[in-house]
């Protein structure tokens, strides 16, 4: 069958699909509250992505999976925020939402950040060193890995348990005078809805990622803009309309949960999984990416973390986010696949003095 057909009907069919995600995921926030609902469309979407990641990395393919996992979470805290903060923007002057949240989360993503980091430049020390780089490396990743996935074990206690009253802060605004919105679904079935919405998602995803090599090879696009820029558009395709929806009724805290949490529960859950599960099937998955993309991980961290600070967004705060979205995607974009990123490593061997 032809490629461009296909690309085009599984392409047009996840629309209608993400808007059905998007109905089931209001009406699970109406009964269980936007931060329970907000949680479980980031897990609902990372779902997917979690099953390719485990098949690819079965087969050996760890670049695939770094760079997906990369990806996602640069797409979620860029293109899916900006989104958020102009679908907001254009329908009132300035939004708020959980600012408690949003330290919290900012600061987990910096520690996943970190974690990127320091795989980085201990690779970067070792090179003239006589140890095993690679197997160093992998010793800090396993470490590593483990002590994320505590993290974020700690965090959805603290965010469920321990400290719900602030997370919940929004429902405590609605006692206060907001009507209640009527609810269609109970939560049950809008539970089965996002199963079933998920599975069709998923299958529509698998055809788009096979008919996406046979259209790029024309094009002659490098790999790494497919698996870090494409691959994660179409991937999160469901997730990106739920956060602009909610977005533009409102539901601020909601659009943050789903974008914020969902890529924090990729950097934090769902790569050192895969670091684990690596291990234990004796592939050797890192926490080693390269020192370009460690670089632009950190960069948007950074970005992120000053425009949500302030628990306020506005039109110009998204075209922010949009627009460092669309510089890294062009440095991608001109980034070819056997670029090493041999000279940033001898400058940071040479910061080090080595």
């Amino acid at each position: 069958m032809n490629p461009i057909a296909v690309f085009a009907v599984n392409f047009f069919a996840i629309v209608p699909l993400a808007a059905l995600l998007s109905f089931a995921t209001e009406e699970l926030s109406v009964k269980l509250g936007q931060t329970l609902g907000g949680l479980m469309n980031a897990t609902f979407g990372n779902a997917v992505e979690l099953i390719v990641s485990i098949v690819a990395l079965r087969q050996g393919e760890i670049r695939i999976v770094q760079a997906s996992m990369l990806g996602s979470i640069l797409s979620n805290i860029l293109l899916v925020l900006g989104c958020c903060f102009i679908s907001s923007g254009i329908r009132r002057r300035e939004s708020t939402f959980n600012a408690t949240v949003a330290s919290t989360m900012s600061s987990l993503m910096a520690v996943a950040a970190t974690s990127l980091i320091i795989p980085a430049t201990l690779y970067a020390s070792l090179q003239n060193s006589s140890a095993d780089t690679e197997s160093n490396i992998l010793v800090l990743s396993h470490g590593t890995a483990i002590i994320l996935l505590c993290l974020y074990g700690l965090y959805l206690f603290f965010q469920l348990k321990t400290h719900a009253t602030l997370f919940d802060a929004e429902a405590q605004t609605d006692e206060d005078g907001n009507e209640e919105e009527a609810q269609i679904l109970g939560p049950i079935p809008a539970g089965i809805c996002l199963v079933l919405v998920t599975l069709c998602v998923a299958v529509c995803a698998e055809y788009l990622v096979d008919s996406i090599d046979a259209i790029v090879e024309e094009a002659h696009i490098s790999k790494t803009f497919i698996g870090l820029i494409l691959l994660p558009i179409v991937g999160n395709a469901a997730e990106h309309v739920t956060a602009v929806v909610v977005a533009w009724k409102d539901k601020m805290d909601l659009a943050i949960g789903v974008a914020i949490g969902s890529s924090m529960q990729i950097a934090l859950f769902v790569t050192p999984f895969l670091v684990i599960l690596g291990w234990c099937i004796g592939q050797p998955m890192t926490l080693h990416f390269q020192t370009f993309e460690t670089v632009v991980f950190f960069l948007s961290v950074l970005v992120v973390n000053y425009l949500i600070g302030d628990g306020k967004s506005n039109y110009l705060e998204g075209c922010m986010c949009l627009g460092t979205y669309i510089i890294i995607a062009l440095a991608f974009w001109v980034k070819p696949d056997d670029a090493t990123g041999d000279a940033i490593v001898g400058a940071v061997k040479g910061v080090f003095g080595q």
